[in-house]
């Protein structure tokens, strides 16, 4: 249920976003899912990747910092309330977003998920009968 995300910092340039996707694509390495958020110096570039420890050696041997993080996949109906009805389930638990990125196709919405108790919301998740995804799902190209 964990999934592994990359977090790579990149300086806030022309350019930056084409080398890493590149360096990806050379290396057959697909992207399944990716956030970007910025500041005036820099990026945060967040992805899934079908092989997150590939990537992760490809990219700091181009001298990039990468960590990888545990993210947990989440689907919701893609209806109004949807989202809304496991982020409740969340707040009654006390666990706390740190960061989310989603998109929707058709009915269902895929949800990117990060907590500081990543075993802890799958657990809650679980037992309130959420929809998670295996880490293969979002490896399989």
């Amino acid at each position: 249920m964990k999934i592994k995300q990359l977090s790579i910092f990149l300086e806030n340039k022309s350019g930056r976003l084409t080398e890493v996707t590149e360096a990806l694509a050379s290396a057959h390495i697909n992207i399944s899912a990716f956030s970007v958020a910025d500041t005036a110096d820099y990026g945060i570039l967040r992805m899934i990747v079908n092989k997150p420890e590939q990537a992760e050696q490809l990219l700091k041997a181009k001298g990039l910092s990468v960590h990888i993080t545990e993210v947990i996949g989440l689907v919701v109906p893609n209806e109004p309330g949807g989202l809304h009805r496991a982020l409740q389930i969340l707040s009654s638990e006390g666990i706390s977003v740190e960061y989310m990125y989603a998109f929707a196709l058709s009915d269902r919405a895929t949800v990117i998920i990060r907590t500081e108790a990543v075993q802890q919301t799958i657990t809650v998740l679980q037992k309130h009968k959420m929809e998670l995804l295996k880490a293969s799902d979002v490896y399989e190209v």
